[in-house]
């Protein structure tokens, strides 16, 4: 009986936690009108009196003169959130490593001082790295002033051409991917997972004539799988609907994100919800996917972690 009133209490909370998610869908496929229509029952809400399918489309249509509109948008998101993931993964498990298994003066100090950065609130550094990438330019050009840093780019593919931005400075990939490639986070977590592997295994190694390179890559990353794949769904998800940086570094269109775009269905004065939702479900999608391809190794990776404390 007391399991029982469990799966109750876990299936109502379920619901729920799905409520919303049902209404973005049902808003996604509604006519305008009906969006906020007088019914008896919030179950009544959910179901479109009319479906229309078609709404997915109009969100292409409504952006096509923004920059690229939706898909460009959306291949700004991809590359940001993959190139991120694939750095942050990178350098925290290089810091990790060198935290962890080498020795030289200070580590543990530096490790601290590292670590004490997660206490600094993100509104705090945001205003240092605008200036930093406001300035950067400058910076470059009386470095390298055969080069210009300023001008906007463009490049040619399928006979069309693109704009991609600045090389650094605001509205420019530079600034949305490099100031947040680095996680005192990520680096804390890897080097956790990294301290309860056996020094067995490299002592080993290091008999066979294994260098500190072909070590971690040889012994350490494929035996940290699972926590590799953790850090990488927690920082593709966070980048993936990161707003207020790129709000702060980008004005063009062109540039823009998905969470940047899809403001542009929101008025000052009104707010096209049934556009608004359907890009909104489409946003998920990726979300949904990473995290159903590495289900397993990030549930492996929570429960390792939980058993080695």
């Amino acid at each position: 009986m007391k399991k029982f009133f469990t799966y109750v209490v876990l299936g109502c909370v379920g619901l729920f936690m799905l409520f919303p998610f049902l209404w973005m869908f049902s808003t996604s496929v509604k006519p305008a009108g009906d969006v906020f229509k007088s019914v008896d029952s919030p179950l009544k809400a959910l179901v479109p009196g009319e479906v229309q399918w078609g709404n997915y489309g109009k969100v292409y249509d409504a952006t096509q003169g923004m920059g690229g509109g939706f898909a460009r948008w959306y291949l700004n998101s991809v590359l940001v959130a993959v190139v991120v993931t694939l750095g942050q993964v990178t350098t925290s498990a290089c810091a990790a490593y060198a935290f962890s298994r080498l020795q030289f003066p200070g580590r543990d100090k530096l490790f601290l001082g590292y670590l004490g950065t997660m206490m600094i609130p993100g509104a705090v550094t945001m205003i240092p790295n605008f200036i930093l990438m406001r300035k950067i330019t400058g910076w470059l050009t009386v470095a390298a002033p055969f080069v210009n840093w300023d001008a906007p780019r463009v490049i040619y593919l399928f006979g069309r051409t693109y704009d991609v931005g600045r090389l650094v400075g605001l509205d420019s990939y530079f600034a949305l991917i490099v100031p947040v490639m680095f996680s005192a986070y990520g680096t804390f977590m890897l080097r956790q997972f990294f301290m309860s592997i056996p020094r067995d295994l490299e002592e080993a190694a290091t008999i066979d004539g294994c260098g500190l390179f072909r070590i971690f890559t040889n012994i350490i990353l494929p035996l940290s799988k699972p926590a590799l794949a953790t850090l990488g769904i927690f920082t593709f998800l966070g980048n993936w609907q990161s707003f207020y940086w790129p709000l702060v570094m980008l004005t063009q269109d062109s540039m823009k994100t998905l969470p940047l775009g899809l403001l542009s269905f929101m008025g000052l004065y009104s707010t096209q919800w049934t556009l608004l939702m359907a890009g909104s479900m489409m946003m998920i999608l990726p979300m949904i996917v990473v995290f159903v391809i590495g289900q397993k190794w990030f549930i492996s990776g929570i429960q390792m972690g939980a058993l080695k404390g």
